[in-house]
């Protein structure tokens, strides 16, 4: 796998998520997705940029262009020191929702993309990466 462009963009505040959106708008055509995994990637970013400013009090939103055998990729890290998710199980329950967010809970979020991880601990903060190929 080749990492053929990263940065690094503050999720701190309700506007940035919105930022995170666009940045993961312009990313994900720069990599060539077709519009519907471009939907679903944006609405997977949309949802983790607001659980790390609402629930992490904010964070970083890491992301690197990816290409592996002759296909590209988004790679979307979100990071955050909050208070970390106290029951992981339940948090990856299907409907389960702690609120305000877009309903979606990290299951939905991982429902959109090809790849998905969380790491999360109590006092440690929370990492959950997403990744979507062309």
């Amino acid at each position: 796998m080749t990492i053929l462009k990263s940065g690094s963009q503050a999720v701190g505040v309700e506007q940035d998520v919105v930022l995170a959106r666009q940045t993961t708008r312009k990313l994900a055509v720069e990599c060539g997705l077709r519009l519907v995994d471009q939907t679903k990637l944006i609405t997977a970013a949309s949802e983790l940029a607001r659980n790390t400013v609402i629930y992490g009090g904010g964070g970083d939103m890491d992301w690197e262009i990816l290409q592996e055998e002759g296909r590209k990729g988004l790679r979307l890290l979100f990071r955050d020191e909050g208070p970390g998710i106290p029951d992981m199980k339940l948090a990856m329950t299907d409907g389960w929702t702690s609120g305000g967010g877009l309903g979606l809970g990290l299951t939905g979020a991982k429902r959109l993309v090809d790849e998905f991880s969380v790491d999360s601990a109590p006092g440690a903060g929370t990492r959950v990466m997403i990744c979507k190929w062309t």
